[in-house]
């Protein structure tokens, strides 16, 4: 939370340059480049809600609400609760306008430069009266929203917080989101860089955490009880560079993914490709990472950026390749090895997701359980290398209070080496990234624990998975040189530099890319001298 001196002067930072801002933001997490190359991708049909704090926003005691005028949609989108009663009507009885609502709902779903501009409905909150009388309701109602942006925490800091209050705060949220399937994504707070500096709501494990990249503000994990992976993911955080308006890009993000899901482009389950799992899954998968992005094993994420910096295109990419169940289930016993099994099967594509069950064993039997699905990693450059992002996620049940173990492993089926795996014992995430992969055949397995001590012997999860090699081409044409790469995966900069001796000095003032034929195409004059190219991810 920030005081109302700051709430106001971040408001005021918005109006003047925020269009612009927002603008460029809209390139960097993949809305730009997503909008060139699909129709109507824009949260339609999606409900979605924006619970908010009253600091006394603008002078006013009660102030949460937004003003429909200021992000350039009509009244009759919004619907207004308080503990002084609900309105359809503004301005209302209810509430007062608040600038950090409005600089928020710009984000999420306002004209022009929101991510989600066509969302059904919005439902907009006080943030004290949503908690209290509907996430922690016995029993809490169905508000019907499957997306819920939450740029509020607990306390500005987490030791004004208990651990026990948080784990309470954590298990309403948790509940609430397996009991209706409701997608909750949370600012993690501005109070970094020091490490536990999470705070809830973005702690719960079946929401999704986000962080503000470029500022050393942003709250950092693990979480103060456990030591989980937060924040899952970050996004640009203008004005100011603070969480509460990253988390509107993520959560316009999961409105688009979810109506995409509905309408049909990851296929005809589209029940699995819009739930909350999935959802999150993909959209961690589609994260691209900053140069210095690095985990702790067994850690899954980066206690800075979770996953890396949002990047929708890259997940609907991922969303549109379609699911793809397992090749071939086993068991083995528990504890005991699990080698790639042999399997002539293989997973279609190397872009794509699954919705799946695993089933272990307790009584009479314990066993493990693994679903193997394998992937020819391959193209037709023999020496190029391919890069692997591949991530797991599962909920905590309702009324739960631990979760079942699953772990992610690669194999290499050509030796049975284990390449890379993500084996957290508190997570409900697991996260593998290797960026030079060998070309090959590899058994990627979801292992699901069995014994005496699992919640349960079934575990529904979703799975995505990006396997990529950068093919980085340059022809003649005419008087000029072409450089092309693919437009997906997306979140990559063109650099060049004259001379390779050490230190190069790349540089990226080129001309921007124009997209032709799912390709990203550069136009240079030629020269006579030297000049190379690479693509960098910054």
């Amino acid at each position: 939370m920030k005081n109302p001196s700051k709430r106001i002067l971040a408001f005021i930072f918005a109006g003047f340059i925020g269009v612009t801002v927002r603008a460029q933001n809209l390139d960097v997490i993949g809305v730009t480049v997503l909008r060139m190359a699909t129709t109507n991708l824009n949260g339609a049909g999606i409900r979605v809600a924006q619970p908010e704090a009253n600091n006394g926003d603008n002078g006013s005691t009660n102030s949460w609400e937004v003003n429909p005028n200021n992000v350039a949609q009509p009244v009759v989108l919004f619907a207004y609760t308080s503990g002084l009663g609900a309105s359809t009507s503004y301005p209302n009885s209810v509430g007062d306008w608040s600038s950090h609502a409005d600089a928020v709902g710009n984000n999420f779903y306002g004209l022009p430069n929101g991510v989600a501009t066509n969302v059904a409905h919005v439902d907009n909150y006080e943030g004290n009266y949503f908690f209290d009388s509907i996430i922690s309701a016995t029993p809490p109602p169905n508000i019907n929203d499957p997306v819920v942006n939450q740029s509020f925490i607990f306390g500005s800091v987490p030791s004004q917080v208990t651990i026990a209050q948080q784990q309470q705060i954590d298990s309403d949220y948790d509940n609430y989101a397996a009991k209706y399937n409701t997608l909750f994504i949370s600012g993690a707070g501005n109070s970094g860089p020091a490490s536990g500096s999470v705070c809830p709501p973005a702690t719960c494990y079946n929401g999704i955490g986000v962080g503000a990249y470029g500022t050393s503000a942003s709250s950092v994990g693990p979480t103060e009880d456990n030591g989980r992976a937060k924040p899952d993911i970050t996004a640009g955080g203008s004005p100011a560079d603070l969480t509460s308006f990253s988390t509107p890009y993520v959560s316009g993000a999961a409105a688009v993914l979810m109506q995409a899901g509905l309408r049909g482009d990851g296929g005809d389950d589209t029940n699995s490709a819009a739930d909350i799992r999935t959802v999150k899954a993909l959209l961690l998968n589609g994260a691209v990472k900053p140069a210095d992005w690095t985990n702790n094993p067994p850690s899954p994420l980066d206690p800075r950026y979770g996953a890396g910096v949002l990047n929708v295109f890259n997940s609907y990419k991922q969303l549109a390749g379609g699911q793809h169940g397992c090749i071939v289930s086993t068991t083995v016993s528990t504890g005991g090895a699990h080698p790639p099994t042999g399997a002539a099967g293989t997973v279609g594509v190397l872009s794509g997701w699954d919705f799946n069950t695993n089933t272990s064993g307790k009584l009479p039997l314990q066993f493990d359980a693994v679903n193997h699905y394998y992937f020819n990693v391959t193209n037709s450059v023999s020496n190029s290398t391919f890069t692997a992002t591949l991530t797991l996620v599962w909920n905590r049940q309702q009324g739960q209070t631990s979760i079942n173990d699953l772990n992610l492993f690669l194999y290499n089926c050509a030796n049975s080496n284990l390449v890379a795996c993500s084996t957290s014992l508190v997570d409900n995430v697991e996260y593998i990234f290797v960026p030079k992969l060998p070309q090959g055949r590899y058994d990627l397995q979801v292992w699901k624990a069995g014994g005496l001590d699992i919640v349960s012997a079934s575990e529904t999860y979703a799975l995505a998975w990006e396997y990529f090699s950068e093919l980085l081409k340059a022809a003649k044409s005419g008087p000029n040189i072409s450089i092309s790469w693919p437009v997906y995966p997306d979140g990559f900069i063109l650099q060049a530099v004259t001379n390779l001796a050490p230190p190069a000095a790349w540089y990226t003032n080129n001309p921007a890319p124009v997209v032709t034929n799912n390709q990203n195409v550069v136009q240079l004059s030629a020269t006579n001298a030297n000049q190379f190219f690479r693509l960098w991810r910054p």
